[in-house]
């Protein structure tokens, strides 16, 4: 164990055959990048892994991207991969460190305590010449009860409050030219621009090779960029994937998350009700 929130890839050889033990390849990329994260898994997946796609496991009836689903979906999705109450969970990446956290994040949001994050996902492990299986996997159903906890979600009211009352920091974590609205958004039909009154920290500042930062330099990081991490944050992104990252470096660098918000830009910058500032914060 390096901390609560992530195991190390040694850990994991260690126990990568204990029967109380979900691994999950939660691989997703970007629709510019043309991967695919199920294709790759059918190619090479750590043993025993099983793949979790955030775009199926998700509320399709929203038009808003990957959003949660309702805890009977979950339960449903859950007990078809093989993940079960009481199991320990691991969750790694293709990427290192990227939806491995959006997925951590869902899985604490439904109840579920002991989840973990492999620290270096699967590149570091593929890099130390560990184990790799190809080919679908085939998991024994398992129950698993969902508990959606509120907490975890921030919509978009929660927000509009948080901003008006400033009882939380809103904080954005998608790249600093999209933030100041100098780059167009990668979904059409989006407003360029931010959230008035939230922060920026892009997420490319608070990963390194792969690996999240230690909690000093992340401290350090939200620290620079405006973020007093002695007060609530909600974190947001483009559709509530690094928003996660966002909310992991957070609470490991001794903060408190109030809750990341599920709608992200994808809903705020496709609203006509919402303003939208641009420039720095």
């Amino acid at each position: 164990m390096i901390s609560q929130n992530f195991v190390s890839t040694e850990w994991l050889a260690q126990h990568l055959r204990d029967p109380g033990l979900g691994l999950i390849d939660a691989s997703w990329h970007l629709p510019p990048t043309g991967r695919n994260g199920a294709a790759e898994f059918k190619a090479a997946h750590i043993p025993g892994a099983v793949f979790f796609d955030i775009d199926v496991i998700a509320d399709t009836s929203s038009g808003l991207p990957h959003m949660l689903p309702d805890p009977v979906a979950f339960s449903s999705a859950m007990r078809k991969l093989g993940l079960g109450d009481g199991m320990k969970m691991v969750v790694y990446d293709a990427l290192g460190l990227f939806a491995a956290a959006r997925v951590w994040w869902t899985l604490r949001a439904f109840g579920v305590e002991d989840v973990h994050i492999l620290a270096g996902g699967l590149p570091k492990w593929i890099k130390e010449w560990r184990p790799l299986e190809e080919g679908e996997a085939n998991p024994q159903p398992r129950h698993f009860t969902a508990r959606l906890d509120h907490s975890f979600v921030a919509s978009l009211a929660d927000v509009r409050r948080a901003l008006a009352d400033r009882s939380a920091q809103v904080v954005d974590a998608r790249p600093a030219d999209r933030f100041r609205g100098e780059a167009p958004e990668p979904r059409p039909g989006l407003k360029s621009g931010h959230i008035p009154g939230s922060l920026n920290v892009p997420f490319v500042d608070i990963v390194e090779h792969g690996m999240l930062k230690s909690p000093e330099a992340l401290a350090k990081t939200l620290a620079s960029h405006g973020v007093d991490i002695a007060k609530p944050v909600i974190t947001s992104c483009g559709s509530g994937v690094s928003a996660a990252i966002l909310a992991l470096a957070v609470e490991e660098a001794g903060g408190k998350v109030a809750g990341l918000y599920d709608g992200a830009w994808a809903e705020w910058g496709g609203r006509d009700d919402c303003p939208v500032a641009t420039g720095e914060a």
